[in-house]
């Protein structure tokens, strides 16, 4: 069910990219109760952070298509720890520029590619939410949600 996150044990994550600049009203509801949103770049728009600050801390890289003044204190990539977890977040994977499972990342968070994602390599999880607003190739509107607690991710995608 949208926005109903079970708060007995662990942390959850709402993950999002490629908004370009647009919103959906639902994604609100499923992100109600995360305790940490995770936007994977080309946001579009400084008020769709300010929108989802409102939900939950963000957590927010640049994409490719993100310019102007309000991107300067963006950065390319950024580590998110929760507890013993590292993931690791950029806006387009082939611009990955460390070995994940070396580095001991539990997990890398991308979007760019507008198709979403969810798989395991070499015992490290690659999340890619696809697009929350503009979706190619015949994929809907899609975000990620993830469960992370016992020392175990659990991510699933949501069809918006």
């Amino acid at each position: 069910m949208a926005g109903n996150h079970e708060k007995n044990s662990g942390v959850s994550l709402g993950v999002i990219s490629d908004t370009h600049g647009h919103l959906e009203s639902v994604v609100k509801r499923f992100f109600e109760g995360v305790d940490v949103i995770v936007h994977a770049g080309d946001i579009g728009k400084p008020e769709i952070l300010d929108t989802l600050q409102s939900i939950a801390p963000v957590k927010a890289v640049r994409g490719n298509m993100d310019g102007g003044a309000w991107t300067s204190e963006l950065p390319l990539f950024a580590f998110v720890d929760i507890g013993n977890i590292q993931l690791y977040v950029l806006h387009d994977i082939y611009k990955l520029d460390l070995d994940p499972q070396s580095a001991g990342l539990s997990a890398v968070i991308s979007g760019h590619t507008h198709k979403p994602s969810l798989k395991k390599i070499d015992g490290v999880l690659y999340i890619n939410p696809g697009s929350a607003s503009q979706p190619r190739n015949s994929f809907p509107a899609t975000i990620a949600l993830i469960r992370i607690g016992n020392r175990r991710i659990d991510a699933r995608i949501i069809e918006l």
